[in-house]
Order: C-alpha cells, then sequence, then structure tokens
C-alpha cells in the first residue's frame, strides 16, 4: 500500500511540512542559556538537513524519468494496455487493499506527532576543548606554539597573538612562500571552519566561501589583494627576480655572470636544473636554456629528483604563482571567518587577561562554577538584585557602584567606524582603537591604523586626515 509512488509522495510532502512546524516551534522558545543556544541552532540545522534530503527524492519523483508516475496515474484513472476501463481498475484495487488487510491484520494507523515532538527534546552533542567553554572562546594555544616556533612568526604572547592571527596580511610575502607558512594557514583555516560550524550551524558557510572566492578572483586579476599587491601581473605570472631570469636580455653568458651566484642559483633551481658549481658554471648551464627546450636538455644538468618544467621558467614561474594565489585565498578565507567570529575573538582575549589576573585558587573555583548545571545557575541570576543596571563582574554578580563610578562606565562612546557599536567608560573606549573590530573598519576603509587616528570615531573625519 505505501509503496504506491503516489503515497510516497504525500508522505513526503507530510513530513517536510511537520519539519517546517518544529522548526517554527523551536525557534519560538527563547534558548536561556548559550548551551541551550547551540543545542536549538543544531536540532534545527538537522530538520533543515532532513527537510533537503526529502526534497531531493521529491524532485526526482516529480522529474519522473522512468515514466512510473505517470504509468500508475494512468492506471488509477482505469487507463490499461488493452483501453480506459474505470470498473476494471477500480476492483483491481479494492482487490488489493483486502488482500492487504488479509495479510496485515493487525495493521493500524500510528500517530508520529509525539515521536516528532520529541526531536525539540534532544540534546545534539557537539564536542567542545575546556577551553573553548562551549564555544564561547577560542581554543588557538596549538596554532600559537607553531606560530612564535616559525620563521615568519613572533615571540610574543597568547593574548597579543589573539590580536594579530587574524591580519596575515602583515606578514611579509617573502616568508609565506615557504611550506611551514602554507600548512600553519591551512591548519587555522581547518580550525576556525570546524570551530564556525559548531558554533553556527544555521549559517551557509559555502555561500559565504563562494562570495569571499569571487571577490577575491577579482581583486587578485587587479592586483589589489592585501599584502600581495605587487605579485598579480597582468600575464598571470610573477615577477622575473622571485623565480626565474627573463634570458631575452642577455646574449653572452659573461652577462649572466655578472647577476652574481645567488641569483644564477635561485633561477636554476626554480627550473629543476643543478645549483652547484662556480658562477661560470652556473651561468653557461643557464644559458643553455635560452635556445634549448628543457625537455631536450641533457639529463645531467637536472637536479636529482626534479621534474622537467615544459617550457622555460614558464611553467615554474606559472606554478609559484599559483601557490601564492592559493595561500592568498586561505588568507581570505580566514579574515571572512575572524570577521564573523570578531565577538567570540574578542571574548577569548578578555577572558586570557582575566585569567592571568587570577590565582590557581580562584581559577579552580571558576571552573567548579562552570561545571554547576545550567538549570541551577539560570535560578540564581534570577535572584540577583540589581536596581542601578549596573554591568555583570566577571563573578556573575553586579560590579560595585564605586568601581562603576570610577571607571565611568555610565559614560557612552560610539564608534561609527565600528559599526556605531558603543563602548562604556574611558577605559574601553581607548582600548577599541587596538582591538579587531575598529582595525577591521579602517582596513574596510582602506586607512591605515596608526598613531595618528587615535581617538577617530567619525568615518568622514578618518577619510579626511592625511595618512602621512
Amino acid at each position: 500500500m505505501s509503496s504506491t509512488l503516489l503515497e510516497l509522495t504525500r508522505a513526503a510532502h507530510e513530513e517536510t511540512e511537520r519539519f517546517e512546524r518544529l522548526i517554527v516551534k523551536d525557534l519560538q522558545n527563547e534558548p536561556a542559556s548559550n548551551k541551550d543556544r547551540l543545542s536549538q541552532s543544531h536540532r534545527v540545522r538537522h530538520m533543515i538537513d532532513q527537510i533537503t534530503s526529502t526534497t531531493y527524492k521529491l524532485v526526482d519523483i516529480y522529474e519522473d524519468k522512468d515514466q512510473a508516475r505517470k504509468d500508475e496515474i494512468a492506471a488509477l484513472g482505469g487507463q490499461t494496455a488493452t483501453g480506459t476501463n474505470v470498473f476494471s481498475a477500480f476492483y483491481d484495487r479494492l482487490k488489493e487493499i483486502r488482500e492487504y488487510h488479509r495479510r496485515h491484520p493487525s495493521a493500524r494507523v500510528i500517530d508520529t506527532t509525539d515521536e516528532y515532538e520529541q526531536l525539540l527534546q534532544e540534546e545534539p552533542q557537539i564536542e567542545f576543548s575546556g577551553e573553548e567553554a562551549y564555544g564561547r572562546y577560542l581554543d588557538m594555544h596549538e596554532l600559537y606554539n607553531e606560530y612564535i616556533n616559525s620563521k615568519f612568526g613572533k615571540q610574543i604572547d597568547y593574548s597579543s597573538y589573539l590580536e594579530v592571527f587574524s591580519q596575515p596580511h602583515t606578514i611579509p610575502r617573502k616568508l609565506k612562500l615557504t611550506r611551514q607558512y602554507r600548512g600553519y594557514l591551512s591548519k587555522m583555516l581547518e580550525y576556525l571552519v570546524y570551530f564556525f560550524e559548531r558554533t553556527e550551524p544555521l549559517q551557509d558557510l559555502d555561500r559565504l566561501f563562494s562570495k569571499v572566492s569571487a571577490e577575491f578572483e577579482e581583486q587578485w586579476a587587479n592586483g589589489k589583494v592585501d599584502g600581495w599587491k605587487d605579485e598579480a601581473q597582468e600575464n598571470g605570472h610573477i615577477p622575473n627576480e622571485h623565480t626565474s631570469i627573463d634570458l631575452d636580455y642577455y646574449s653572452t653568458v659573461e652577462e649572466l655572470v655578472e647577476l652574481g651566484p645567488e641569483k644564477l642559483k635561485e633561477a636554476l633551481a626554480a627550473l629543476g636544473l643543478k645549483t652547484g658549481g662556480t658562477v661560470q658554471q652556473r651561468a653557461e648551464r643557464l644559458f643553455l636554456t635560452k635556445h634549448t627546450p628543457l625537455e631536450k636538455l641533457d639529463k645531467k644538468h637536472f637536479a636529482k629528483g626534479a621534474q622537467k618544467p615544459k617550457q622555460n621558467g614558464v611553467v615554474a614561474a606559472s606554478h609559484q604563482n599559483d601557490d601564492s594565489q592559493e595561500i592568498a585565498l586561505m588568507e581570505a578565507k580566514i579574515e571572512k571567518l575572524c570577521e564573523l567570529l570578531s565577538e567570540t575573538i574578542m571574548r577569548t582575549k578578555e577572558n586570557v587577561e582575566k585569567k592571568q589576573a587570577l590565582t590557581y585558587e580562584e581559577m579552580e573555583a571558576e571552573r567548579e562554577d562552570e561545571e554547576v548545571p545550567d538549570i541551577e545557575s539560570d535560578d540564581e541570576d534570577q535572584q540577583i538584585y540589581n536596581p542601578l543596571k549596573l554591568p555583570m563582574g566577571w563573578d556573575g554578580k553586579p560590579i560595585p557602584y564605586w568601581l562603576y563610578k570610577l571607571h565611568g562606565l555610565g559614560q557612552e562612546f560610539k564608534c561609527e567606524i565600528c559599526g556605531n557599536y558603543s563602548y562604556w567608560g574611558r577605559r574601553a573606549y581607548e582600548r577599541h582603537f587596538k582591538e579587531f573590530r575598529h582595525q577591521y573598519g579602517m582596513r574596510r576603509l582602506g586607512i591605515p591604523n596608526t598613531k595618528n587616528f587615535n581617538e577617530i570615531t567619525s568615518i568622514e573625519e578618518a577619510q579626511q586626515l592625511p595618512r602621512g
């Protein structure tokens, strides 16, 4: 009975509508805590995936590539190979129904409403490390250790690293074209994507990355990618001084000798040729490639394990240009994720600074408080008496009134560059000029975030101020 295509179609539509109603019902409930918000988002994400999967099945049925649906509808109308006979089709159908119930005498209609309602009570299992605190903070310690022990990194503390890791364009380009940097960047992108998928499951990351890639391709073609502005050229290759030497400008070996041993060594390495010998020998070996294709050169000129490029210098340069573009695209994706996670990044930095001011006993006490069930903590929050609406302190209670007055936390400062974000108190206002949100806003305006622009919160004033 339930195996007919029309019945499968009806059941699929019913299932889709049930999930849609459940999503609406779930989203009408305001989560009481961050953990509840994550559970709700993942439940909704799961139901959306179920709707998508069912919809694909419906599309296949309606496309009817095997004509099965068309034949079934025709059969219901009594259309057979011998002609149209409505009564015969009706009695055949009646016989099929009776036979079904004879074989399944205990069959009954089951109301699955309760079963679907139970989905709203599910708590999806989401894995977070102890440092991440159910998605409130990032755990960048592994990447931090890799950064400070690399050639492209600096010896800075973890708190400072949280400010600079989102700005890969500040690293010199010559330090980026290494296997170490590519590996570091790949790990960072993988972690940020994994973290974003766990904390924002309702976001369409594929669509976001598609938009980032499209914008990046346009900027790369125009040579406007931060940190790579002199890398992209109209011919699609990087400058010769970074890979190989343009031999069209040299007519004798002696002219090549004047370039020096290191320059010749880099050019030979880019072509996969041996780099040893005197300056004269290196120049002679490189000059061979001026009139002889690399694939026709004697094997003795190539380094062990090197693969022959198809064209002199072009493939080597093109390969390195592709590497540069791939690295730059990863940087663009990381910057987009950091923009979306800007609140989490700042919250992580504040948490690190807070922990630095705590003793071991205070940290242990705080960890025990975090392990208290959410229900109990919610009850305690409801009993807090705060008629002056003072800001909450690190312990989840209102800060003392004298501290509130001392730091001027009742004074609001707005920054247009930060998207009209409000900062309460002079200290928070002055500190925000060095934080990610303001730095990102300045970068979007194309203005360097130097000391000259401190205390500037208006976009118009920032654009009019000289940048020298």
